[in-house]
């Protein structure tokens, strides 16, 4: 095994050993309640940056998917009685299920275009979620949402019980993101974000491989939302406000776009920072805002992304000097 992929899984394993000491070393469970929330919207995120930071097509209705995954579980274990875990099981199937038809009628638009659409159907789905108060609940929203059920001996009665459920789920998004990535399927992904005519001509179907992303980004959105129905307990239609979209998208810009942990480096950091900033209340986003800006013009590539090139140009720089070396090297063997 290469010193990269070493490095790399060292790099994991450190993260998730920080995140499992985490809330030891909380000084109140409010703090593991925040982290916790940053997880679940960083699941969120991580979906949002399958169709915009890997496809390159920008969908402002992933809070609507978000949401219909969590009123999926919501409904289903407040009215219906079932099982929280079956529930949960749904949620990623159903969200995505209804993102095939919203994939195959807004992704044969482009560009602006498709983000316009989309931003219509994220709207409709808070519509739909608001006024259909026979199933959704409409503004009372969906109170009284049952805890996890136990695994055996493990239960989920606490903060920290639920910090770790929803850790174990973060990890299993990582895992499977990063797998997908690499795959045959996730190079499809970026080399239609390069160019659709590129894609055409290295024979990728445009259309299906659209879609395929666009229905993985909606499971995981509705999956985060079946985790933030679980632990937060109460859900309101404005989940699926666009705003919402708004900060996901904020957390893959700020974290790196189109890379594999931005999404989730951005939800912690934006999560806390915000959370630092409480104390100045609704001008908060006087410091917030201009932050963001600056974090954007001057590293539009994110922490991550920013990051990455950095090692790249320093690769590349010791790969010349180490072939400059080997040159002269050859040189005075053979004048000596």
């Amino acid at each position: 095994m290469s010193a990269r992929p070493v490095a790399e899984y060292a790099f994991y394993a450190l993260l998730v050993a920080g995140a499992l000491v985490f809330p030891f070393l909380a000084t109140n469970e409010y703090q593991v309640y925040v982290m916790a929330l940053a997880f679940i919207w960083a699941i969120a995120a991580m979906g949002l940056n399958l169709i915009v930071g890997y496809t390159g097509q920008l969908n402002l209705a992933h809070a609507g998917f978000m949401a219909i995954g969590a009123y999926t579980t919501g409904l289903l274990t407040v009215d219906y009685g079932v099982p929280f875990w079956l529930a949960l099981l749904l949620s990623g199937p159903v969200a995505a299920f209804l993102g095939f038809f919203a994939g195959i009628l807004s992704l044969r638009l482009k560009t602006h275009f498709f983000s316009i659409f989309t931003l219509c159907v994220g709207y409709i789905v808070y519509l739909v979620i608001e006024k259909w108060d026979v199933v959704t609940h409409g503004t009372v929203g969906v109170i009284g949402i049952p805890a996890p059920s136990p695994i055996g001996p493990i239960s989920f009665d606490s903060t920290r019980a639920l910090y770790f459920m929803v850790l174990a789920f973060l990890v299993a998004t990582i895992f499977f993101k990063r797998r997908l990535v690499r795959s045959l399927v996730g190079r499809s992904f970026m080399a239609i974000r390069n160019s659709d005519e590129l894609a055409e001509a290295l024979g990728i179907n445009l259309m299906r491989t659209k879609v395929v992303a666009f229905m993985l980004s909606t499971f995981i959105a509705g999956l985060a939302g079946g985790l933030y129905a679980g632990f937060v307990r109460f859900l309101g239609p404005d989940l699926a406000r666009e705003y919402h979209t708004f900060d996901m998208i904020a957390f893959v810009l700020v974290g790196g776009i189109g890379t594999l942990m931005g999404p989730v480096l951005g939800a912690i950091s934006i999560t806390w920072l915000t959370q630092s900033l409480q104390f100045l209340e609704n001008y908060r986003m006087i410091v917030f805002g201009p932050m963001l800006i600056l974090l954007v013009m001057f590293m539009p590539h994110g922490i991550i992304g920013t990051f990455g090139r950095w090692q790249a140009r320093r690769r590349e720089k010791q790969m010349r000097a180490s072939r400059g070396a080997g040159r002269v090297g050859a040189e005075a063997r053979a004048h000596g």
